[in-house]
């Protein structure tokens, strides 16, 4: 995270999914910046000075938040920034903070209203505020990340998935629809054949190679589906015959170490119901252990990122999420289902995207086009293509331990992490 003081007496606050290393920015990462932030005005009064707890997505909320984030560095590292921002009104932010921070936290304990809570706890309290576009639809969430730890079936199952599914607690009629899921995760191929060949993937860990992570394997397998869903002949379909629409995020041969989680509210993928932009990949160490018996949550890493919805900009609940592709504004011809606009492509060929122009950069903060009839649509930039590809029967996701001998386009083996 970037926090700029600026000499026009404004601040911003940028968060991006990359870390401060060269070889990260070669790869596809995520920036949510901020709009700048203006001085509190002292002859008015702000709104955290009432008596009711700040709304989540507010950007009242979002400073309660960040600053308690910032806290929990402790006063030494971060206490003259923290008073530094305390001087700025954040109210132009619409966004909800999600972060994680070292510790063990009892949220029965604690009112999520009033108080931050961290990590899986924090998600399931945001997303269970957020209203579907549509009761009677079958969403799909699409987890995306860049590594993905032993965290285990009883974990995914009973923990995280139902975070994720939160809207789905409070919204939903019974009986619930269970999403579904998807896991966004590159294969040896789609490494190998990276803007930074082999050495993008020494950012890219998932491990299969011991009896319990290739059962953790077993159980994420049907989830999986390929970052850059494409071969050396072209794109694949589900059933990995070449495909004749594919909506192109342009970043096929940015090696990801973006971290998104999508909630899609329709099987064409049209309609976004919540975006998440975060540095946490798929960990217990970043997101949480299981709450014990005693109702503690114990988290092990500092992770911080956003998450956006469509009523953020429309509490009528008139407003829209929508997928956009290689820019930022949605056109008018998106809203209908099955027009993709710019970004598409019926027969691409294979050089298309070797070079990214635009130097890796994934997930844009969202735009806003408001039409005079139509619905106050919000375009999200994507960081991957659509329709998804699962992976075929015969392939694996990357692991940075396993050897691989075809070259390449550098011409580089890759011996395999820990390898003499």
């Amino acid at each position: 995270m970037i926090i700029l003081f600026r000499h026009d007496e404004h601040a911003q606050v940028i968060i991006v999914t990359g870390n401060f290393i060269v070889r990260d920015w070669s790869m596809c990462q995520a920036v949510w910046r901020s709009r700048l932030l203006p001085i509190l005005d002292p002859s008015r009064p702000y709104p955290a000075n009432g008596s009711e707890a700040p709304r989540m997505g507010s950007g009242v909320r979002f400073k309660q938040d960040l600053l308690a984030y910032l806290r929990a560095y402790g006063s030494k590292r971060t206490g003259p920034l923290t008073t530094e921002l305390e001087r700025f009104d954040f109210s132009s932010v619409r966004a909800a903070l999600i972060a994680s921070v070292p510790g063990t936290q009892i949220p029965r304990s604690m009112d999520p209203d009033s108080e931050t809570l961290w990590g899986w706890p924090a998600l399931r309290h945001i997303l269970s505020g957020i209203k579907p576009v549509a009761a009677d639809a079958k969403p799909h969430i699409v987890m995306q990340c860049s590594s993905v730890a032993s965290v285990g079936e009883k974990w995914m199952e009973d923990t995280f998935l139902p975070s994720l599914s939160a809207m789905e607690l409070t919204s939903i009629p019974q009986p619930r629809r269970r999403p579904k899921f998807s896991l966004v995760f590159p294969t040896a191929d789609e490494v190998r054949r990276s803007v930074g060949g082999y050495a993008s993937g020494g950012s890219i860990h998932m491990k299969t190679q011991h009896a319990a992570q290739l059962k953790q394997l077993d159980y994420l397998r049907p989830m999986l589906c390929r970052w850059a869903g494409d071969q050396d002949s072209g794109p694949l379909s589900a059933t990995g015959s070449r495909t004749p629409r594919v909506r192109q995020a342009l970043r096929r041969r940015a090696a990801p170490h973006i971290k998104t989680y999508i909630r899609f509210s329709d099987e064409g993928m049209t309609k976004i119901d919540w975006a998440m932009m975060t540095s946490a990949n798929l960990s217990k160490q970043a997101w949480g252990e299981a709450a014990t018996a005693g109702g503690g949550v114990r988290i092990c890493s500092y992770e911080i990122g956003v998450v956006v919805w469509p009523g953020l900009w429309d509490e009528g609940g008139d407003a829209e999420m929508v997928p956009v592709f290689g820019k930022d504004m949605p056109d008018d011809e998106e809203q209908a289902e099955g027009n993709t606009g710019e970004g598409e492509s019926e027969q691409p060929g294979d050089d298309e995207e070797t070079t990214d122009e635009e130097g890796g950069k994934g997930l844009r903060q969202p735009k806003v086009e408001q039409q005079s009839i139509r619905k106050t649509r919000v375009g999200l930039r994507m960081p991957y293509d659509l329709p998804l590809v699962p992976y075929g029967i015969n392939e694996s996701p990357w692991c940075a331990s396993t050897p691989c001998a075809e070259p390449d386009w550098m011409g580089r083996s890759w011996p395999g992490f820990g390898s003499s």
